[in-house]
């Protein structure tokens, strides 16, 4: 568990000085990279606090209580991925048990319930996680859990934790909030009531398109002890190498939020007045609906947003004529990726779920990096152009 604790800086300070003081031999302010997987013991019956690397490494545990502190969490637990993250929590779980999950949902969470996890028993049903009614209306006698994503991934649909959370706590209810997309710099859960925190941690938190990792925090001491014996039994645990570039990716997270978020808001609002555009999906913008909650419980705003276009046929052409923004999956690094949800990262979830939720054939998904606002405004822009050209005059356009 997390013995790391430095309420008296601010966050930005916290995170550029994760693991530079934890070295007391050498004074290394970047934290080493310790490769062993067996560690030696002084007697028999004593250890130095590390065994073996599965249970817990050097590496990965300054990583571990680093992301407990930073989200106000009693333990952290570092795994190879952020669907690895997913199992090990659903690893709570057993047969006949019932989960409420948020009805606009990452692709990946969708597949491991219905396709891995509905082998063991457990089901799902999913629903409005802002509408205590629809929740109500959905409890069975074996629900465990909300699981919860805020702002969803991709129409960027906002829940009112502290409201949902209460209400989970007085049914007995665990509350498990997805926080990838706003990162413990903008969005606390755990403060807000929740049980556990999961991060994909390729996202914002390493920011480089350069690890892949997954991030679970607990919350209570007993659900802490649980998730350490899953996370240890399971073993899909993150090896010291990627540790390390995760931890050097959190030491710029506040600066890389603070751009993500400025350069979102810039191309959302250029895009929200565009006559090809006919809806734009991000909380900080006032026409959003969640935009009053989002305000009420996050200091800040994602770098992800997602847009309709008015005519299904401009998606192929945009995508083949932007160069600054790389058509790609994933999110949250320093370069900007647009991804078409309806084929690639919502594809496993069927047609008519997508549709009925708002990700159809007229949807792309913009995780908006750290370069300059105006070149990426221009090179839309740009995209879009070429696009109306050819479909107007029905040839390819070139530039």
């Amino acid at each position: 568990m997390s013995n790391c604790s430095k309420p008296e800086l601010k966050i930005e300070s916290r995170l550029a000085q994760i693991g530079s003081q934890e070295e007391p031999v050498t004074g290394a302010v970047s934290f080493p990279v310790y490769q062993a997987t067996a560690f030696r013991h002084p007697k028999l019956g004593q250890s130095t606090g590390f065994d073996y690397a599965r249970t817990k490494s050097p590496t990965r545990k300054i990583l571990e209580d680093a992301i407990a502190e930073l989200e106000s969490g009693d333990a952290g637990f570092a795994c190879s991925s952020g669907m690895a993250a997913l199992q090990t929590i659903f690893a709570l779980f057993s047969q006949g048990d019932h989960l409420l999950v948020s009805l606009d949902l990452y692709g990946g969470t969708y597949r491991m319930l219905e396709r891995i996890m509905s082998r063991f028993g457990v089901t799902a049903t999913y629903v409005d996680t802002n509408d205590l009614d629809a929740l109500e209306a959905n409890l069975q006698p074996g629900t465990k859990a909300v699981l919860i994503e805020t702002p969803t991934n991709p129409l960027m649909m906002v829940t009112d934790l502290a409201l949902v959370c209460g209400w989970a706590k007085k049914k007995g209810l665990l509350s498990i909030v997805d926080n990838t997309l706003l990162t413990p710099f903008f969005q606390r859960p755990i403060e807000l009531g929740a049980d556990i925190v999961i991060h994909s941690a390729s996202k914002y938190l390493g920011g480089h398109n350069d690890v892949l990792a997954g991030l679970i925090v607990t919350k209570g001491k007993e659900l802490s002890e649980e998730m350490a014996f899953l996370h240890n039994s399971i073993g899909a645990v993150l090896g010291p190498q990627d540790s390390w570039l995760l931890m050097r990716g959190m030491k710029t997270l506040a600066i890389r939020m603070e751009r993500h978020e400025y350069n979102a808001t810039r191309i959302a609002t250029f895009l929200q007045s565009h006559p090809q555009v006919e809806a734009v999906y991000y909380p900080a913008l006032e026409s959003h609906p969640g935009h009053d909650i989002q305000k009420k419980q996050s200091s800040g705003n994602t770098g992800i947003f997602s847009f309709k276009l008015k005519d299904a046929r401009y998606i192929e052409p945009i995508l083949r004529h932007v160069k600054l923004i790389a058509f790609a999956e994933s999110l949250g690094g320093v370069e900007s990726l647009m991804t078409y949800p309806a084929v690639q990262t919502h594809a496993d979830i069927p047609e008519d779920i997508r549709s009925k939720v708002g990700v159809d054939d007229k949807l792309l998904r913009y995780s908006v990096g750290i370069e300059h606002a105006d070149d990426l405004i221009a090179d839309l822009a740009r995209a879009i152009d070429l696009a109306q050209q050819e479909i107007e005059g029905g040839v390819p356009a070139h530039g």
